[in-house]
């Protein structure tokens, strides 16, 4: 049997190897990230958490801000323009990048007094900060160009040893030092310093080129406009943290930070299901073939909300095993936000339109909407409910955000594919609703564990009586993909 399955991966082309070991990686940090959650919040307070969360929030945007997020979009389509001087681009990139971070360094020292308030961080942080954006931005290059270049054995063994070995040193340093949150941002900073940095110094004696006139220009005047939407992504997914840390404390944020961890679990299941599904839609688009993308659709929308609705049923379990008890308030922000994750999954079935007509300018607009109605309500609710108020205005600027990327999509339709009915309307807003009412329905169940787990074991026997069903589904797309 293991001779056969061998044999049968030998034979597997190198670009079906190099995804399906990028996907393992894939998981396997998500994995440990996972896994050492409960070993962070028994090490840290609350509030400890909370300001660590504040902190990895406030790196997420200003990362935007300082890099223009230069290893994502251009840098792969300049491998692709730049097909005989990858090397050269590949250094001058590096090159950008790094002068970007002075930049941006040196103009947080000028206005650092302001700026920390505003953050509300230390020097030392954002020092900090700085050094962990250029180092990450550098693994990020590299990882990259190994995906082009499908060298998934460098790229996979590098991921899985930093995951790995992060998370110990960041954990060791703490237990030396009383400061919890700098002990661990030293622990990411150390790691990132020890693998990242030979990552640099060898890309930029390959290409032996730091800067190029040329390819800096054409870097810049492709990302510059594509930052309102990497910004306003990040600030649709982070201000709730860093709103929560500003008006009602750290130690709310803690509480809130870690049920949106566990509720980004299910991000795991649906990466990897999407993974599988978005190249199998774009081949339908491709071929005009749109009319059997529901049948996909709705299968796929009733398997995550069904999983969704289990990870809302075990919430208080979850949270038992994650955190000690004065986390515990957190069962009931999962909910609210395990139902966004479903919303984060089903607009891509939408979006994948913009993306394949080249309509972007849409999704910029969804995202700089959703992100900005987000930061309003937020500002609204956060000073009179606390961080409850943060889960359910995540989850309506989700719904929004769907919404949105559905009328886009029914534009494209009409502009583009003659009208077809591709979705019926009111058979998604039937899931939805269905979903929705269901996952309330097991938050009010929380305080009445025997009908809870009397609707948990109803759920899993749905999924067991049509796992026959999930497998062949799986399976024909998998088929239909090659």
């Amino acid at each position: 049997m293991i001779d056969k399955l061998f044999k049968k991966y030998k034979e597997l082309p190198a670009e079906i190897k190099a995804s399906f070991w990028f996907l393992i990686s894939s998981f396997f940090q998500r994995g440990i990230s996972v896994i050492t959650t409960p070993i962070f919040t028994r090490i840290m307070s609350t509030n400890e958490y909370g300001e660590f969360s504040v902190f990895y929030s406030w790196y997420g945007i200003i990362t935007i801000i300082v890099t223009f997020n230069l290893f994502y979009g251009v840098y792969i389509r300049g491998l692709v323009t730049y097909d005989n001087e990858k090397e050269k681009f590949t250094s001058a990139m590096q090159g950008l990048m790094l002068t970007l971070v002075v930049i941006w360094f040196v103009v947080y020292l000028i206005f650092k007094k302001y700026i920390n308030n505003i953050l509300n961080i230390t020097t030392f942080q954002m020092i900090c900060m700085f050094l962990i954006i250029w180092t990450t931005g550098v693994y990020n290059f590299w990882a990259a160009y190994q995906r082009v270049a499908l060298s998934y054995i460098k790229l996979v063994s590098l991921s899985m040893i930093t995951s790995v070995v992060s998370p110990i040193v960041q954990i060791v340093i703490m237990n030396f030092e009383s400061d919890k949150v700098n002990a661990r941002i030293i622990g990411i900073l150390i790691v990132n310093f020890c693998f990242y940095f030979v990552l640099f110094w060898k890309q930029i004696e390959s290409g032996k080129i730091f800067y190029d006139k040329k390819i800096w220009k054409y870097a810049l005047s492709f990302n510059i406009p594509l930052i309102p939407h990497y910004l306003s992504q990040t600030v649709l997914n982070s201000s709730d943290r860093i709103m929560i840390g500003k008006m009602v404390g750290a130690e709310q944020a803690g509480i809130y930070s870690l049920a949106y961890s566990i509720s980004q679990i299910m991000s795991i299941f649906n990466v990897a299901l999407m993974q599988t599904i978005e190249p199998w839609l774009y081949k339908k688009i491709k071929n005009d073939e749109t009319n059997s993308i529901k049948k996909i659709a709705y299968p796929a929308f009733a398997l995550v909300a069904i999983v969704n609705l289990i990870l809302i049923a075990l919430a208080p379990e979850i949270v038992r095993f994650f955190a000690p008890t004065e986390y515990y308030n957190a069962i009931w922000i999962i909910p609210p936000v395990a139902m966004s994750v479903f919303f984060m999954f089903t607009y891509t079935f939408f979006a994948v339109f913009e993306f394949y007509f080249k309509k972007t300018q849409y999704i910029t607009i969804a995202t700089l909407i959703g992100a900005v109605i987000n930061i309003v309500l937020n500002y609204i609710f956060i000073g009179v409910y606390g961080y409850y108020a943060a889960g359910y205005t995540t989850l309506f600027c989700y719904i929004l955000y769907s919404l949105f990327h559905y009328i886009f999509m029914k534009k494209i339709i009409k502009d583009y594919l003659e009208n077809k009915q591709i979705y019926n309307g009111k058979l998604i807003l039937g899931i939805i609703v269905l979903f929705v009412l269901s996952g309330y329905l097991l938050m009010i169940t929380y305080k009445m564990p025997v009908i809870r787990y009397g609707l948990v074991f109803v759920i899993a026997f749905i999924i067991l009586i049509n796992f026959k069903n999930i497998v062949t589904f799986i399976k024909k797309i998998m088929a239909e993909r090659k």
